[in-house]
């Protein structure tokens, strides 16, 4: 059975994911800066609670933690920028392969990072915390895209309870 202080916590990470899904927008759309940053709490609320991390401990983490996950967004952004110089209506094989070669170069820099950021982390956290935290991240996008799913769902009933009242009132 869960402990009550554990049990509160993840009843406080349930509502801010709710929170945050109400923030959400399409997926084109950029997400606010108040949702990100309550996506943000949420997900350090939730990989402190599965990894228990001592006050010491998340001192000297959660710097860390956020200069490795700064570096791998803007990984991530470098690539988006290459994509969107792509035409894919133009079918430039060459301009196509830069890009696959550019992706490999990339993940590879991730793997790098991610090694890297390990080797520092693992002088803070142990061995076992470390694969809790690989765990956690998964389950917390799974429970982010999950909220996205069900909002996106519940959307889509009041359109369509929308759409049939209109019909109906047109008969």
């Amino acid at each position: 059975m869960l402990k009550m202080n554990t049990f509160k916590k993840l009843l406080l990470l349930l509502f801010l994911t709710t929170q945050i899904m109400a923030f959400a927008q399409d997926e084109e759309k950029s997400i606010p800066p108040a949702a990100r940053q309550k996506i943000e709490t949420a997900r350090i609320a939730l990989l402190s609670d599965r990894l228990a991390l001592t006050s010491q401990q998340a001192e000297k983490f959660w710097p860390v933690y956020r200069e490795y996950n700064n570096k791998k967004t803007e990984l991530k952004r470098d690539f988006n920028r290459a994509k969107k110089l792509i035409d894919p209506a133009k079918g430039d094989a060459k301009q196509e392969q830069e890009l696959i070669d550019f992706g490999f170069t990339i993940k590879q820099k991730e793997l790098d990072l991610e090694k890297e950021y390990s080797g520092k982390i693992l002088q803070i956290i142990t061995p076992q915390q470390l694969l809790s935290l690989k765990k956690a991240e998964q389950d917390f996008r799974q429970l982010i895209l999950d909220q996205l799913q069900q909002r996106r769902l519940q959307q889509q009933r009041r359109e369509n309870f929308r759409d049939k009242n209109q019909r109906l009132k047109e008969n």
